[in-house]
């Protein structure tokens, strides 16, 4: 398993990446009534909830095979990871019924994709702490 936790740092940005831009494409949909930015929402959140499973585990494959000198850090950035995953996975699986009942589960869905993009930025900054110190910001 310590291998497949070096594949962390490498699979982390996709699913970043896919959630940030169907939170953007999402707040686009809301704001302009266009559904073609909701379309691309759905698409990257689904494509983001696959891609979150593997960075999670990957994430906790990881943290047990180092030795942090800040465990609590460490221990925070692996719940958040969680728990964005699971907020991605969870506005993924609300993207089916949408359709069947548009309104409650759009909002449903917004609700979840932005707790899931509001995690996923407070995780990675734990995690830019983690690897680059607390002071990585500073000039």
């Amino acid at each position: 398993m310590t291998h497949a936790g070096r594949l962390h740092p490498l699979l982390l940005h996709f699913p970043i990446a896919l959630v940030i831009v169907a939170a953007f494409a999402e707040l686009v949909a809301t704001l302009k009534s266009r559904r073609r930015w909701h379309i691309v929402s759905v698409a990257n959140v689904r494509a983001a909830a696959v891609s979150a499973v593997a960075t999670a585990a990957t994430g906790w494959f990881l943290a047990a095979s180092l030795s942090v000198d800040d465990g609590r850090s460490l221990h925070w950035h692996g719940w958040l990871g969680t728990a964005a995953a699971l907020a991605t996975i969870g506005a993924a699986f609300t993207t089916v019924a949408i359709d069947r009942r548009p309104s409650t589960v759009r909002w449903a869905y917004r609700i979840a994709l932005w707790t899931a993009a509001v995690l996923v930025g407070v995780t990675g900054h734990l995690g830019a702490t983690l690897v680059w110190g607390a002071d990585f910001l500073r000039p």
